[in-house]
């Protein structure tokens, strides 16, 4: 009598272990997938953040060495401009005048100018 309880007891398990534990089966799988995706999600989050912030920070860095050099260039160039006019302070003049022309011609004269022309620079970069 024992052997033929131990097979109704197997039974009646796979039985209940049927329908119920399909599904039972189905939600686990299902909230493990869904774990795997938000994890993977969060994951390509970091990725690109980490990315955007490399990029920041390497046009940040070129911002800066260009400002450097630019500087340089104009101070070079002032320079110059005085030696060949026999008084230094004459090139720092004439430097300062191109500065403040071009101050003038986008505040006053075109004022969209610059705005367009960053504007069609910043729109090629994404594409």
């Amino acid at each position: 009598m024992e052997p033929q309880q131990k097979n109704r007891d197997q039974k009646q398990t796979q039985s209940r272990k049927g329908v119920p534990g399909l599904i039972e089966d189905t939600i686990t799988s299902t909230v493990d997938d869904m774990k795997a995706i938000v994890d993977a999600k969060l994951e390509l989050f970091r990725i690109e953040m980490t990315e955007k912030v490399a990029l920041a920070s390497a046009v940040l860095i070129l911002a800066v060495v260009l400002l450097i050099g630019a500087a340089y260039m104009l101070t070079s160039s002032a320079l110059l401009i005085g030696e060949l006019l026999s008084h230094p302070w004459l090139g720092y003049f004439i430097v300062s005048l191109v500065f403040l022309g071009c101050f003038a011609f986008f505040t006053k004269v075109k004022p969209e100018a610059l705005k367009n022309f960053i504007h069609k620079i910043l729109l090629s970069a994404h594409d």
